[in-house]
């Protein structure tokens, strides 16, 4: 039922179809305990870039690794006698590339095949004749420099528009039953030598050569602004996307074409910290006051709390304590505002009794800050001997984030302060304090210290000028971008763009369910053979697992950076991939990779390490054993995931954040316990966004919820951003508040509606375009009549001019 009415609103406004959702229904999944260790993470724009790297591969594909070396060095040899690659200089180099260039230009598709084989052999970094991985490493960069100076780029481009444009690749393979990594060898070659040139590139080193920096800017600048195309390279990629999801080719490698498109948005767009430098360089030329705090550095210097506790683990723990000193245990909270229409029943409950409620005094747990332990210290003189020891959170003195507040929050303050003590209102202004008390005076002094203008509060103000006076205004500059280009070529089709990638991430979630109407995404991992022994299903069961975590972890990361970029473009252009999102169930598809034991996700040991890249290429593989499967590597935390983790919460806050319709949606679908169990992972960054999404709804939870909660609600004020006049902690006025939610949205479509038209829309087609109004002229224009118009030109004026009798008496009513 929750699922009907949360996604009735969103159902009425999608257009094109939308990622369907299986039931949001609990899961039964045993979770961590309390006790979770600090996870020593550090986000970032991806991974470090030899695990970049090996992410490609799937270990299905290690074969085809001496299979490349193979191609290259019978070519080599050939032309080469009794030398090594490394042994050339860089002219003998680059003859040797340009040589193997020539080769893919023959029309035999084997030997193009080989060709491409070879030159992806020395994107990875000539292996044969490297010792250590560092050395692999090496000389995969320098030979991404060097493939991409003599324009391997553009010959795989033209190579990659003739493989999506094969009918009979795409036929074939919707024809088979089952398909397999045989299906898509000459896209995966393509796409992996264009993967490892745009990383190679991208990632900056300082000791890379000054032509190096050079070819690292032309790189950008090419995929940027297109040249010989009208499009992006981005575009293509996200209609390899839609081609895929569609149906009409099952056989593309989607992993691959995922992690392409992520990398390809991060070099020509930029990555987080690029994001930050051009926020405040915005604001300079916008003549906005500087940001109060760089949050990236804000959030790395917060420290994790410890997770709520859930009251089955606090039962055990009381049991024990009862045996200990014959206490008998309190009575749990009973609810009592009945009346709450917003309070919210725990659908976990009829799992593990009570897990959502807290103890409100118990020391062991909870999120505490420094202040509040001291309080207790003073209150309780001796703690029992039998209680483990309290883990202290240090807290830096104050709060980490400055408050903020916003224009309206100004207004509504005043309008109701006028009201009170005068009985009248002054509309905007927020100058005259004439007639209001001293305190008054002193609050709005207050308000306006912290008030905080956003970029986005601009472009919406200058939209609503250029709306109202599009005449005397005239046409707007728009600074030429990557970003502005990117957003134009997706323009019309970015509905059926979201649409896939969520299709796609609700098929790679590790909650959904195996359906016989969902798209295939393992056609790039599965074998030609299907395992026969206990060992190669285990192996490929890992990779599965392996794959699915990659999609997530790209998809999660684009759809970041697009909603960042385009929000610091242009508001209306963030709002306007919002809008689809949520039409397409992205909210709910969330939630639903949230229900899951999160902890159990974080911590998967989904990876092979002695098949990974480049050590499998450099050292001799041993035996494979059930046990050296299951050991994976000896890291606390699996990085991928986490950052997938965060980037979906993220995600999440960007839809919903001053969004009353869309908060309604969390409440609806009862996200409060699913992401109240998300702070079980002891990560500061992570905690954040969960607590920010908790604070948003707050309000509409109830009051048993919040003092039930009481520990939640701390860490929300400890950590979450205060806004000076919100009543998140309280919600006393919601049942005041008639808000029309399809109406919030429908206003929004036609703010986006309207810019968009303004901004893109052929000029013909505007109202306001010039017209010619000289008889003269106009009739004097040559038009293009067909062919066959002198055929029947007689018989047109005939029926036309000559048998239509003249009403003169007519033109008296127009006078």
């Amino acid at each position: 039922k929750a699922e009907s009415a949360g996604s009735r609103p969103a159902s009425r406004n999608i257009r094109g179809g939308c990622a369907r959702l299986p039931p949001l229904t609990p899961t039964r999944s045993p979770q961590g305990s309390v006790d979770c260790p600090n996870l020593e993470f550090e986000y970032g724009d991806a991974d470090g870039h030899g695990t970049e790297l090996a992410e490609l591969y799937s270990y299905t594909e290690e074969p085809e690794l001496s299979t490349n070396r193979r191609c290259f060095e019978e070519d080599f040899h050939a032309q080469v006698q009794g030398r090594r690659w490394l042994e050339l200089d860089g002219a003998q180099q680059k003859a040797y590339i340009m040589r193997l260039l020539d080769g893919l230009e023959v029309v035999n598709r084997d030997k193009r095949l080989r060709v491409a084989r070879a030159i992806l052999y020395l994107a990875q970094g000539v292996f044969g004749d490297c010792d250590n991985e560092g050395d692999v490493l090496h000389w995969s960069r320098h030979n991404s420099f060097l493939l991409y100076q003599l324009g391997t780029f553009t010959a795989f481009l033209e190579l990659l528009n003739m493989e999506i444009d094969n009918s009979q690749a795409c036929s074939s393979a919707l024809r088979k039953p089952a398909i397999s990594l045989a299906d898509s060898t000459e896209l995966r070659v393509l796409l992996s030598v264009m993967y490892l040139m745009v990383e190679n590139i991208r990632v900056e080193q300082e000791a890379d050569p000054p032509e190096w920096k050079t070819c690292r800017e032309t790189f950008k600048m090419e995929l940027s602004f297109p040249v010989h195309t009208e499009e992006p390279f981005a575009l293509l990629l996200f209609t390899m996307v839609t081609k895929f999801c569609s149906g009409h080719a099952p056989h593309f490698p989607m992993k691959k074409v995922l992690l392409l498109l992520w990398k390809v948005l991060l070099f020509t767009l930029g990555g987080f910290e690029a994001l930050q430098a051009m926020k405040v360089r915005k604001r300079e030329e916008l003549g906005l006051p500087p940001l109060p705090e760089d949050s990236i550095q804000v959030m790395r210097s917060m420290r994790a709390a410890s997770p709520p506790t859930y009251s089955i683990e606090l039962m055990e723990h009381q049991q024990q304590q009862q045996q200990k000193r014959g206490h008998r245990s309190r009575r749990p909270l009973v609810k009592q505002d009945s009346l709450d229409i917003y309070n919210e029943r725990d659908p976990f409950k009829n799992d593990e009794a009570g897990v959502d409620e807290e103890e409100n005094d118990d020391v062991d747990s909870g999120i505490e800050g420094e202040l509040d332990l001291m309080e207790r210290d003073a209150i309780i003189p001796a703690m029992p001997a039998q209680r483990p020891p309290i883990e202290r959170v240090s807290f830096p003195k104050g709060l980490p984030w400055a408050p903020k507040v916003r224009q309206k929050d100004i207004e509504h303050f005043l309008e109701a302060s006028r009201n009170k003590f005068i009985g009248f209102t002054l509309g905007q202004d927020t100058e005259t304090l004439i007639g209001l008390p001293r305190p008054i005076h002193e609050s709005v002094k207050t308000l306006k210290q912290h008030k905080y203008v956003s970029i986005s509060d601009v472009q919406i103000k200058n939209e609503e000028e250029l709306e109202k006076c599009p005449m005397s205004l005239g046409e707007e500059e728009v600074q030429e971008t990557p970003c502005e280009i990117l957003y134009r070529a997706m323009l019309y089709n970015l509905p059926q763009y979201m649409i896939a990638l969520l299709k796609i991430l609700l098929a790679a979630a590790p909650t959904s369910k195996a359906k016989t109407d969902s798209i295939n995404i393992l056609a790039d991992v599965l074998p030609e053979e299907m395992p026969i022994t206990v060992l190669q299903s285990m192996k490929l069961g890992i990779d599965v697992n392996r794959h699915k975590e990659i999609i997530v972890k790209s998809i999660s990361a684009l759809l970041l950076l697009l909603l960042k970029h385009f929000k610091l473009n242009h508001i209306y252009q963030f709002e306007y991939v919002s809008q689809h999102l949520v039409f397409a169930n992205c909210i709910p598809l969330i939630l639903k990779f949230f229900n899951q034991n999160i902890m159990s996700y974080i911590t998967a040991k989904n990876s092979i390490s002695v098949l990974d890249y480049p050590h499998c290429t450099v050292y001799d593989l041993p035996e494979l054993t059930a046990e050296s499967l299951e050991a994976g590597d000896n890291n606390q935390f699996c990085w991928r995931n986490l950052f997938s983790c965060i980037n979906l919460l993220r995600i999440l806050n960007k839809l919903t954040k001053w969004k009353h319709s869309r908060t309604m949606m969390l409440v609806v679908f009862k996200s409060a316990p699913i992401l109240k169990r998300a702070l079980k992972v002891k990560q500061a960054m992570m905690q954040l966004y969960v607590l920010k999404l908790l604070k948003i709804q707050t309000k509409y939870l109830g009051r048993q919820w919040r003092k039930s909660n009481m520990k939640t609600m701390s860490a929300i004020y400890q950590k979450v951003r205060h806004r000076m006049n919100d009543d998140w902690a309280y919600g006393n006025d919601i049942d005041a508040r008639p808000w029309d939610f399809q109406a919030e949205e429908c206003t929004l479509r036609a703010n986006i509606e309207a810019f968009n038209s303004r901004r893109y829309d052929k000029p013909q087609d505007s109202e306001f375009a010039p017209v010619d109004n000289c008889l003269q002229s106009v009739l004097g224009q040559r038009l293009e009549l067909p062919e066959d118009f002198h055929y029947s030109y007689e018989l047109w004026l005939e029926r036309e001019v000559f048998s239509q009798p003249i009403r003169w008496e007519e033109l008296l009513h127009y006078q």
